[in-house]
């Protein structure tokens, strides 16, 4: 203790971080990093694996394709009244109306004046070479079970070297990261994201062992690509899972397997990503709001101990403003005349995405830019469209109204197999594990759906409506508390978190619409959103990383030998200090 007194936390941070990997999985990206780095490697989570040729049925270039992408006359009905209340609300035209016929005052803002979010709204992808020469590339994607044959693995999966083979040229089996975004639907290769809105994308399409598989792969490949660990290595690290509040308890506890007895980290620890996020800021009291790409949540955090009853998650995030953005200028006639489809092409939704990020914000009046939109075509080169983009303050309105967003339709799961039926978030002391009950569950890949049968079901506590906007889901969350002095606190401790919390102007809209959501019998009136102290982006991943060095005792690390002998089971043994709470948590033990 006299030591912790005297150190400097930079000499602590090296000292502790070298060995610490801190993995933060979301919908779209991962971030993935030493816990002594400023900033982690932020790489999309999806992998591209090479398809044989099909001699039936169509092609398919993007697993899980949307159901129907289609509006419904009534969505389309809804999302046009949503826009006029929005336009009202920023006093711009109506969605039909045309400028010259509004009555309000005519305010132009030109985005190209102002200096982008990110600087680099022109940023011109490429293809990706999906071909090695010489050589023929091994199935990266097969895991051997010793950790010899997984160490003479490493060379195959990192550069692909194998004996030359006849063929000049060769497909590589399997592309993750951007490069897998940017590969062209001319290439027979099948893309796949294996969490999707805050869940693992389990669906008749996407089988539970694939998903597990390519988690693993894309973890293992930045593992490897990135922080040049190899699995030999591995028993020397200790990892930190900071997990969105989204996941339900078996996703963790199969990520934690694939963390331990997969990727061979030595320990593991999981932290919730709300309470990391506010010990990133420096905040032990925070209502904080996280808005990703494709799940925003909202979770209160009092005294360093998160408040699972407060938690609310809504069905949309960045990537919806973006396919906002899309229709507000398709609408309007001013999106160039290409064939842009980013559920075919996923290179266009890095586009959109960027065009979103450079000029997307929230302020009243008319405001448009002049803005360069890409085409990518099968033999063709990039094609550079410039364009002004018109009622560019419109689609970050729709975290308000997110009638305003038509939510995709996907494959449904074969069943809802990722509810737990054991709630995490009450104390498992309270229902005694059946006497008929195994001892050595293991939560693995190749375990089946029957052992979570053997659990008593409870109904969880997250709630969720897709109708309901951020300044509701915020008010709705805070006073959910039921103490006047923690809700004032709360109200004045506002956190925004995400890459969608970047957006000009988000905080000055969610301070007022968030004041005005407050029923009128309520005894508040101040509502504040602090500035973030870090990059709203990893600010989560760095307050996970604080969490895993100053938790010098250990006492919630999970240690590999452990996990894979005795799995979690409830009843005897120590417990287990899991994602909910740093204190008195409850819900799981693991038998020492």
């Amino acid at each position: 203790m006299d030591y912790l007194k005297t150190v400097v936390p930079s000499q602590l941070i090296a000292e502790r971080g070298a060995n610490l990997v801190v993995i933060n999985p979301g919908s779209s990206n991962v971030r993935i990093g030493f816990a002594h780095q400023q900033v982690p490697f932020n790489i999309p989570q999806c992998i591209a694996r090479h398809v044989k040729e099909q001699n039936e049925g169509p092609k398919k270039n993007v697993q899980d394709q949307m159901l129907n992408s289609e509006v419904t006359p009534a969505q389309q009905l809804e999302r046009e009244k949503a826009y006029d209340i929005i336009a009202s609300l920023l006093k711009i035209p109506f969605l039909d109306e045309e400028a010259a016929n509004n009555s309000y005052p005519f305010k132009m803002g030109r985005v190209d004046a102002y200096p982008p979010h990110q600087g680099k709204s022109d940023t011109t992808f490429t293809w990706t070479n999906v071909m090695y020469r010489g050589v023929k590339v091994g199935d990266s994607s097969e895991k051997l079970e010793n950790e010899d044959a997984e160490e003479d693995s490493l060379v195959s999966k990192t550069d692909n070297v194998r004996e030359p083979s006849s063929e000049a040229y060769t497909f590589k089996e399997l592309i993750c990261g951007e490069e897998a975004l940017r590969i062209s639907p001319a290439e027979p290769y099948c893309l796949s994201r294996p969490i999707r809105r805050g869940h693992f994308n389990v669906s008749e399409h996407y089988p539970l062992q694939q998903v597990f598989e390519d988690l693993y792969t894309i973890w293992n490949w930045v593992l490897i690509e990135k922080l040049h660990i190899s699995p030999a290595d591995r028993n020397l690290y200790s990892a930190i899972l900071v997990v969105p509040e989204t996941f339900d308890n078996r996703e963790i506890k199969e990520m934690l397997s694939i963390v331990m007895r997969d990727l061979r980290f030595s320990s593991a620890v999981v932290h919730q990503e709300g309470l990391a996020a506010a010990f990133g800021n420096g905040l032990s009291t925070a209502c904080v709001v996280n808005m990703g790409a494709q799940v925003t949540s909202v979770i209160c955090i009092e005294d360093g101990v998160a408040l699972p009853s407060t938690c609310v998650t809504l069905p949309y995030g960045g990537e919806d403003i973006s396919r906002c953005l899309l229709w507000v200028q398709r609408h309007h006639q001013t999106w160039p005349p290409i064939h842009t489809n980013p559920l075919v092409k996923p290179i266009d939704m890095l586009m959109l995405n960027k065009i979103k990020e450079s000029y997307c914000q929230i302020r009243e009046g008319e405001f448009d830019a002049v803005a360069a939109v890409h085409s990518y075509e099968e033999d063709r080169p990039v094609g550079s469209h410039k364009t002004r983009l018109s009622a560019l303050n419109v689609p970050p309105m729709g975290l308000f109204y997110p009638t305003l967003f038509v939510p995709e339709e996907y494959p449904p799961p074969p069943r809802s197999w990722f509810h737990d039926y054991e709630d995490m978030l009450e104390d498992s002391s309270e229902f005694p594990r059946r006497p008929d009950m195994s001892d050595g569950l293991y939560l693995g890949v190749n375990s089946g759906l029957n052992m979570w049968d053997n659990y008593p079901v409870f109904p969880t506590r997250l709630k969720k409506d897709e109708k309901l906007g951020l300044a509701e889901a915020i008010t709705s969350s805070i006073l959910s508390t039921g103490r006047l002095d923690l809700q004032r606190k709360l109200f004045c401790s506002i956190q925004l978190i995400g890459g969608v919390a970047m957006t000009a102007g988000l905080v000055a809209a969610v301070e007022e619409r968030v004041l005005h959501a407050i029923p009128s019998n309520e005894a508040i009136d101040t509502v504040e959103v602090l500035q973030s102290r870090s990059d709203p982006l990893f600010v989560s991943w760095k307050g996970g990383a604080i969490l895993a060095i100053l938790d010098f005792g250990r006492d919630a690390w999970i240690h590999r030998e452990d996990w894979i002998r005795n799995g979690i089971h409830i009843g005897s043994g120590r417990k287990y200090k899991d994602s909910y709470f740093l204190q008195a948590q409850a819900m799981c033990y693991i038998n020492s």
